[in-house]
Parts: C-alpha cells; sequence; structure tokens
C-alpha cells in the first residue's frame, strides 16, 4: 500500500509520508503504523545473544522460553520451533546457559514483537574456558595484568573494605582471623551478590563506593569456592577494568587455591583463600610485638656498645701526658713567645738604629749640597740691585754672571754667609799683569751682625 494512499475507513484522501508530518488532523491509520514498523523490523538482521534459560514451555510444535542476561537485570521472552530443541544433543533445561541466533518478528494483527530462536546451543564448560582465555589474553596484551601496575599494600591497615556475599563463610573467616591478628583492625563492609546476574553490577557498585572513600587503606573482594559458572561474575570484563582503575589497592580472595578468576591477575595482591587474605593483609600482633621486643634490645645493645667504646675513648685521652699535665702546654708556649718577643725586639731595634744612622748620612748629604754651605766656603752671590735689577729680572734673573752685566756705577746687592751687603759697580777689571795685585774694591760700609737676613750698606 502506498503512503500517499487512501485507506478505507478513512477520510482522508492522501496520507504523511512520515511519522513527523502527521496531525490530529491528518493522523495514519494504526494500520499503516503496523505496517510500519513490521516493515523495519522485518529488515533487523539475526543477531546470536547469549543469555541464561529462566522458563521453558513447550506447547506441540512451538516452545516459549524467557532468556536472561547473565550480568543484569534484563530478560526477553522468545519462541522457538521444537524441531530446533530436538537437534540438540542434551536436553535443554531451566538454567542451563546458552548463545542463541534471534530474529525479531513483529505480528502485524496483534501487534506484538517475537524474539523467534533459528538456533541455540548451549554453553559447555569448554566453551566458557576458551572465552575466558580469550578475554585473559586480550586484556593482558593491554597491559592490564602488568606488575608495574599493582600497588604495594599498607604495612598496617586501619580500616579494611570488605566486598564478600551475604553472611557467607568467606565474611566470617577474614573477619574472626583479622580480628585474632590485629585486634584494632577495623572493616567496612559491603554485601553483594557474588554469583547471578546481578552480581557483577553489585560488586563494580561496591567497588567504586569503598574505593571514593579516603579512610579506606585496602579492598578485598572475596567469596567461597564453587564451579566455574558459579565463579563466572569474576571473569567479567567490567569488573575487571573497574578494579585496574581503583586507586586503592585491591586484594582478590576468590574460592580455593585451585581456583583463578581473571580477577586474580588484575588485582594487586592475590589471596588463595578468604582465610589466607587476612593473614596476609594484617601483620600479627604478637609478632610485631615480638618484633618489637627485639629491636628494643638491639638497640639497648647498640647504646651499650657505644657508651663503652666512647668511655675507652675517654680514658685513653685521660692518660695522656698532655691531659696528665695540662699546662705544659702553656708553659712551653709560653717560654716560646717570650723568646719571639725578644727576637723581634732586638730586630726592631736594630732596625731603627741601621735607619736613623741611614738619615744622618742623608741630612749630611743634603747639606752639603746646600747652597748656604758654599756661602760657608767663602763665596757669595752678586746680584744687581735697584732699577736695572728689575728691568733684568723681568728678562728672566737678576745674578750677576758675566762682568759685562755688572757696568761702572751699577748698584750691586751682594749676599755672603752671614747677610748681604750693598756695593756699586767700577766696571770690568782688567786682568793685573805679572807685576801687578789686584787692587781691592774701595768700598764703605757697616755689617748687620746677628740676622743673615739684614742686608749690609755700604756706601762708595
Amino acid at each position: 500500500m502506498s503512503d500517499q494512499s487512501s485507506l478505507p475507513g478513512t477520510g482522508a484522501t492522501t496520507l504523511p509520508a512520515t511519522a513527523a508530518e502527521t496531525s490530529p488532523d491528518n493522523p495514519w491509520p494504526l494500520q499503516l503504523l503496523s505496517q510500519k514498523l513490521k516493515a523495519h523490523i522485518d529488515r533487523t538482521p539475526s543477531a546470536w545473544v547469549e543469555g541464561q534459560v529462566i522458563e521453558l514451555n513447550r506447547r506441540g510444535t512451538n516452545a516459549y522460553l524467557t532468556l536472561r542476561d547473565v550480568d543484569a537485570e534484563v530478560s526477553l521472552p522468545a519462541s522457538v520451533w521444537t524441531k530446533v530443541l530436538e537437534r540438540q544433543n542434551l536436553p535443554l533445561e531451566r538454567g542451563s546457559r546458552v548463545v542463541a541466533l534471534l530474529k525479531p518478528e513483529f505480528w502485524l494483527k496483534t501487534g506484538r514483537l517475537n524474539m523467534l530462536v533459528r538456533d541455540i546451543r548451549p554453553v559447555g564448560l569448554g566453551d566458557l574456558l576458551a572465552r575466558i582465555e580469550r578475554l585473559r589474553q586480550a586484556l593482558a596484551a593491554e597491559g592490564l595484568f602488568a606488575d608495574s601496575r599493582k600497588k604495594p599494600l599498607p604495612l598496617l591497615p586501619h580500616r579494611i573494605g570488605l566486598i564478600t556475599g551475604r553472611d557467607s563463610d568467606a565474611k566470617k573467616d577474614i573477619l574472626r582471623n583479622a580480628a585474632l591478628r590485629w585486634p584494632a583492625v577495623e572493616f567496612e563492609i559491603r554485601e553483594v551478590a557474588v554469583q547471578g546476574n546481578t552480581a557483577v553490577a553489585q560488586v563494580v557498585r561496591a567497588l567504586r563506593e569503598l574505593d571514593a572513600r579516603p579512610e579506606v587503606d585496602v579492598i578485598v573482594i572475596a567469596r567461597g569456592g564453587g564451579a566455574l559458572e558459579d565463579l563466572l561474575p569474576f571473569n567479567s570484563e567490567e569488573l575487571i577494568r573497574a578494579v585496574a582503575a581503583a586507586a586503592t589497592p585491591v586484594v582478590s580472595a576468590i574460592g580455593h587455591e585451585a581456583d583463578r578468576p581473571l580477577l586474580d591477575y588484575v588485582a594487586d595482591l592475590r589471596a588463595s583463600t578468604p582465610t589466607d587474605a587476612a593473614k596476609r593483609i594484617v601483620p600479627e600482633v604478637s609478632e610485631e610485638l615480638a618484633g618489637v621486643r627485639t629491636a628494643r634490645e638491639q638497640l639497648r645493645r647498640c647504646m651499650e656498645r657505644l657508651v663503652d667504646r666512647e668511655a675507652d675513648r675517654l680514658s685513653a685521652l685521660h692518660s695522656r701526658p698532655v691531659m696528665a699535665a695540662p699546662e705544659g702546654m702553656v708553659s712551653g708556649r709560653a717560654e716560646e713567645i717570650e723568646r719571639l718577643l725578644r727576637r723581634s725586639s732586638a730586630a726592631v731595634s736594630s732596625t731603627v738604629v741601621r735607619a736613623a744612622d741611614q738619615l744622618e748620612h742623608l741630612k749630611a748629604q743634603v747639606r752639603a749640597l746646600s747652597p748656604q754651605k758654599t756661602l760657608d766656603r767663602g763665596y757669595a752671590v752678586v746680584e744687581l740691585a735697584g732699577d736695572q735689577a728689575a728691568r733684568i729680572a723681568q728678562a728672566g734673573h737678576a745674578v750677576v754672571r758675566r762682568p759685562a752685566e755688572a757696568p761702572a756705577g751699577a748698584a750691586l746687592s751682594i749676599r755672603v754667609a752671614e747677610g748681604r751687603f750693598g756695593a756699586t759697580s767700577t766696571g770690568p777689571a782688567q786682568s793685573p799683569g805679572p807685576a801687578q795685585s789686584p787692587v781691592p774694591a774701595q768700598s764703605t760700609g757697616a755689617v748687620h751682625p746677628g740676622n743673615p737676613n739684614h742686608e749690609l750698606e755700604e756706601k762708595a
């Protein structure tokens, strides 16, 4: 039937093409909706699913069963031809774990959805083991089982998180043995289902809740022994990944020594039994007290040996001569200091004497080179005086060095050792002959002694 054609019993001549185009004034007839649902469901491909048979009723050539998810509270009714069931080697029973090929069907007249089982196979022990091994290899390849990821357990946990079955023997064993070993230990207990389709969800929820509590130092997941089917929740990939993501160390205590669920591989510590978990989580109080006593005794002996050794060292130091007569150190150093003082004083005195002699020698040399000494030996300095001296001084000097600089009548100032006196030049003198003697200059003047700076005034 075309979506655009009219249907009997409706007043519409043209129907909406899609559900979104329907309205109160132009609705779809129920038949058209059912046809569209059936067409859509018929296009759905068949799918293999896994579940557990919880109901099975045979009615002639048909059988009706209910499948439930193995890890969640989800169930689905289905129908199967009895000839499909008869192909099984073993009869299918309630509680069997199966994989079934389902094809959804929609019954147009009643509007019911039916799941038709086209094939069904029981999941045997070998199949479960093979699936668990494939999952183990896949998770190991991801590194979830690596030793480098495992966290160390605390030396002495104050509070232990315990996930176990309700009023189970595993819970009693852990509580009793832990209390016997360390009476002060505390527990945060979460009782959950440890088998069945709800076990995985409850264990994961309890694990995350305990992991979020900072006061919980370690988490123990414990369960007693059982068949492989009973331990399947502890092979769940969801649980394995939740344990790997936990920040708190997790201890696996599932079943007996021979049981090795995947939880043992990802846990930070694997205990063979719940009792073994209690022994490995908390220390034995008597052993710890014995260890404390041993440590205290070792410490006491070490201190005694240290004190004895130091006392021997002190005795050896006291017996040395320097300690028997300690003043000898001071007296010996005092004599040495006195000797060094005498040597340093003599050295300083000798240096001062030599420096004084050298100073006197230098003073004598300086005095010998002094112009005053030259005057004391009878020499005189003749200088021009008066206006002529002023003119010549402007030229650079007033000391007479040549006879031509003191013409006749020039006023002179003569400096001798005892002072100055004035004179008048008679001009350049002729060199005396062999029979002549020099004629002393005629001058008159008076000398004023007592003041070397007082000049002699001489009148021609």
